[in-house]
């Protein structure tokens, strides 16, 4: 079953700022694949598990704990490759949301984004998959690039949004102060990027809707080989996650993968798993994404995940992960 990825050029960057700082390549490599494999130029991909890795590596050797932050605000149009070319060429901010949404796969294939409009306000909140990198480092990536290529697209560099984080304010805040603006807050109930809606109407001032159709036209196609390496097994799981909440029925899922129900269990066997396993995995994924990231009640926690009785979800917690809704909280 392939693993999820990260553009190869987003490791370089990351690579180059460690060794900016004194740091040996080996060193940043160790533990990796990446020693023997090497790192190719964009366009590659390198498993997420050389990622986390090497994230590992270069906290402990900067001993930086803003590291994901600087990660993020160096991570421009250019390092985005193709769908960067491709927001540039877009009419409106508008239209470059509707393509991150569409294509942010091809940036980090082990994330969702969601973009709901509540009233006025926009808000972009992220769907993740478990990882080993800190929430922290996350939303820090996150965040730090998401403004900068806002800030960079729009030739806006004072540009600021309110940003919402699901944790409590780190000793470092300063620097994020110092990086997103003072419209940064911490301990929120979700984390989340809020903007009023009209922004979406900010005209992009290089837009080429040519040249646009032939970059997104790049995007789809690889977008379309990137989800043809994924195993059944591996589609299930990014529909399940996809539709938070929902969690569809085993013929329904089969119904949505263009297979026969009987073919779907056939398929699903071959690969030694069965849809109760995925299922249960999405769910403790997103209970678990609930408890660290959330202050919601267990109660509201449970009924998200399709328990109407916490007692019941606790159980079936222990069971799927080994550790109970308290043991996530107190962290």
């Amino acid at each position: 079953m392939p693993n999820t990825s990260t553009p190869a050029q987003y490791i370089l960057i990351l690579i180059d700022m460690a060794e900016s700082r004194g740091c040996a390549r080996d060193s940043l490599l160790a533990g990796t694949t990446l020693v023997e494999s090497g790192i190719s130029g964009i366009g590659a991909r390198i498993d997420d598990a050389d990622f986390v890795q090497l994230v590992a590596n270069a906290q402990r050797l900067t001993g930086d704990p803003a590291l994901g932050l600087k990660l993020g605000l160096r991570l421009n149009l250019s390092a985005h490759a193709i769908l960067g070319q491709a927001f540039i060429t877009c009419r409106d901010l508008a239209q470059v949301m509707d393509l991150l949404l569409k294509y942010h796969h091809l940036l980090a294939s082990g994330i969702q984004l969601e973009l709901e409009t509540i009233g006025e306000q926009c808000v972009l909140t992220l769907v993740s998959t478990p990882s080993d990198v800190s929430v922290e480092f996350e939303y820090e990536l996150l965040y730090g690039a998401f403004i900068n290529t806002l800030r960079g697209l729009l030739n806006a560099p004072d540009l600021c949004l309110r940003m919402e984080l699901p944790y409590p304010e780190p000793a470092h805040s300063s620097v994020y102060y110092e990086a997103l603006g003072k419209a940064v807050y911490f301990n929120c109930e979700r984390g989340g990027i809020l903007f009023h809606r009209d922004l979406l109407g900010t005209p992009v001032p290089s837009s080429n809707p040519v040249l646009g159709s032939l970059y997104e036209a790049e995007c789809a196609r690889l977008l379309a080989d990137l989800e043809e390496e994924k195993s059944v097994a591996e589609q299930t799981l990014r529909l399940l996650r996809k539709l938070e909440g929902q969690y569809p029925q085993m013929p329904r899922i089969a119904t949505m993968l263009n297979l026969s129900p009987r073919t779907y269990r056939r398929r699903l066997d071959e690969e030694q798993q069965s849809f109760q396993q995925l299922l249960d995995q999405v769910r403790g994924e997103h209970a678990t994404r609930y408890l660290q990231n959330t202050r919601l009640p267990l109660s509201s926690i449970a009924y998200k995940v399709g328990f109407s009785d916490p007692s019941n979800f606790r159980r079936a917690y222990l069971k799927w992960t080994g550790m109970t809704p308290g043991d996530i909280r107190k962290g």
